[in-house]
């Protein structure tokens, strides 16, 4: 079994959490790489290590050109490389052959996916577009990477059972009532309630924001394996959706965050956009937290009831890049 899927598509960045001319470290599959947008958008990405002494790419700057197009400087000995990973050495005016491979990037709108040099073995999910077609884009939260496997990672994200536990602290999570879960091969869909115990007028007042949290929380988790859940939330001011991206940096390393998006039906509703953020966050880092605090070899002696959505990611673990019976919607 891979631990990591090789052939799966990944989305490292949305490109707003990237700044015009700052170099950034991506890891995927335990290479780093450094990426960089330059003024006239275009994305870019290189091996992270300097090909004459090592050092980190991503430490460096970026020079600008009038064209809008940028190099990325090494901190070292201030070598630039462009986005085809050629340089020009002291005393020399011509550009080198490639001393860096690029990696190979998938940009889609402002959706930044990548096969790691890998073959593809499944297609890019087109769902990320449609909502941006059809949603306005709040933001990103939660960049973290996490001492953890990839698998690891994903059956927390779809053990229905843990809200009442993981998430007590914020959302006061009394049960979870599941309701249906649907199995389209690679693509599932989930149903649930969790009603939740209520804050006091005491506690909302000294913190405003938990007046947004509703009484009892109605979830639909929209699952696309193995990079994407989407929690899909409505209000009485608008509809909001929740993309949780997870990216495989490293055998025992994950990266996660959030893209937010809504659609308002009440000019209100954008104004808690930045409170939705917070919650979102709270979410990851308690994930992160738990995460952090398991035996994950542990043999499972003990199966509770609605561990439907953490079957669906075992079978298509094992199973990929193909999809297997059973089909386990209920």
């Amino acid at each position: 079994m891979q631990s990591m899927l090789f052939g799966a598509p990944w989305l490292l960045a949305h490109k707003s959490m990237l700044v015009v001319n700052q170099p950034r470290k991506i890891s995927l599959y335990g290479n780093d790489y450094v990426m960089w947008k330059d003024a006239a958008g275009a994305i870019h990405a290189l091996p992270n290590a300097c090909p004459h002494m090592g050092a980190m790419l991503s430490e460096g700057w970026c020079e600008t050109h009038i064209d809008g197009t940028s190099t990325v400087v090494c901190p070292f000995h201030a070598l630039p490389f462009d986005s085809e990973g050629c340089t020009v050495l002291p005393g020399s005016e011509k550009k080198t052959l490639p001393q860096l491979k690029p990696l190979e990037l998938t940009i889609q709108g402002d959706f930044i996916w990548s096969y790691g040099g890998y073959e593809p073995k499944v297609p890019i999910p087109t769902v990320l577009n449609e909502i941006a077609d059809t949603y306005y884009f709040v933001g990103h939260t939660a960049d973290t990477s996490v001492e953890t496997d990839l698998l690891t990672m994903l059956l927390n994200m779809h053990d229905y059972n843990h809200q009442n536990g993981t998430h007590r602290e914020l959302f006061r999570v009394t049960n979870v009532e599941f309701h249906q879960f649907i199995d389209n091969g690679h693509h599932s869909h989930a149903f649930y309630d969790m009603p939740t115990a209520p804050y006091s007028l005491a506690e909302k007042l000294r913190k405003p924001d938990l007046f947004l949290l509703p009484t009892s929380i109605k979830a639909h988790l929209e699952n696309y394996f193995p990079s994407i859940v989407i929690f899909h939330g409505e209000m009485p001011l608008g509809k909001a959706v929740q993309c949780h991206i997870f990216v495989p940096e490293a055998e025992n390393r994950t990266r996660t965050y959030i893209l937010l998006f809504g659609q308002a039906k009440h000019p209100a509703f954008k104004l808690f956009g930045r409170a939705y953020l917070k919650f979102g966050k709270v979410v990851v880092d308690q994930d992160a937290d738990i995460l952090g605090k398991i035996y994950p070899n542990t043999p499972q002696k003990i199966k509770l009831n609605n561990e439907v959505g953490m079957d669906w990611v075992r079978r298509n673990f094992q199973s990929f890049p193909n999809v297997v019976e059973p089909n386990l919607s209920k």
